[in-house]
């Protein structure tokens, strides 16, 4: 059984959100920061850190 990366990332980003409550300022800066560091010079050394 294949799951779509996007899938699995949402289910635990809103299980995480479910469970642990955390502020929504915490949130919105996590994913306003991986956003831009997506698309800066540390993504290459991201990508090849990850895989």
């Amino acid at each position: 059984m294949q799951v779509p990366l996007w899938f699995a990332l949402a289910v635990v980003g809103y299980l995480g959100c479910k469970l642990f409550r955390p502020p929504l300022w915490l949130v919105l800066v996590l994913l306003l920061g991986g956003y831009l560091i997506a698309d800066s010079l540390l993504a290459p050394v991201i990508d090849t850190a990850v895989k």
